[in-house]
């Protein structure tokens, strides 16, 4: 059986950030529990297309909502008029844990911009970093993370 891996990315925070542009048609708003299991529902999603998993709804929401990283405040939900089309959530020691696009809104930049406002956040928190894992064979988000000035810190093998 093949070996995954995945890497732990990271963006210096010193360095001068590129503005956030965001796709016409998109609202930005916080994380609230009413939205659970449409965010739950879009990581499901996501994951399909770029490996990994999500847990079941509730044990995801238990461990999302109750986790001592966990602050509402850093769990960016991206909108169009059709419903939630991005989901950026974060931890307080400035490490991304999830960012997953909808299909539909792939390609116009709101992965990118999910990402840079998260970087924004977290300067402001006066944070020096931010990290991120991805899994190695997920060339499209290495694409996106890479140009958006984050660079490789270790790679780890994924246990079984």
């Amino acid at each position: 059986m093949a070996q995954t891996y995945c890497l732990l990315l990271r963006r210096d925070l010193a360095e001068t950030l590129p503005p956030v542009v965001w796709p016409d048609g998109i609202q930005l708003s916080l994380y609230r529990p009413p939205l659970a299991e449409a965010v739950h529902g879009l990581m499901e999603q996501g994951y399909q297309q770029g490996g990994g998993r999500v847990p079941a709804l509730e044990v995801w929401r238990e461990h999302f909502e109750r986790d001592a990283e966990y602050d509402p405040a850093l769990c960016f939900i991206a909108s169009d008029v059709q419903g939630i089309v991005g989901v950026a959530q974060c931890w307080t020691s400035a490490y991304i844990k999830n960012l997953v696009v909808h299909p539909r809104a792939q390609g116009q930049g709101l992965g990118r911009a999910l990402l840079l406002h998260a970087f924004s956040v977290f300067q402001q928190r006066r944070e020096g970093f931010v990290d991120l894992k991805v899994l190695e064979d997920n060339p499209r988000a290495l694409r996106l993370y890479e140009n958006a000035g984050m660079r490789l810190v270790r790679r780890e093998l994924v246990p079984d």
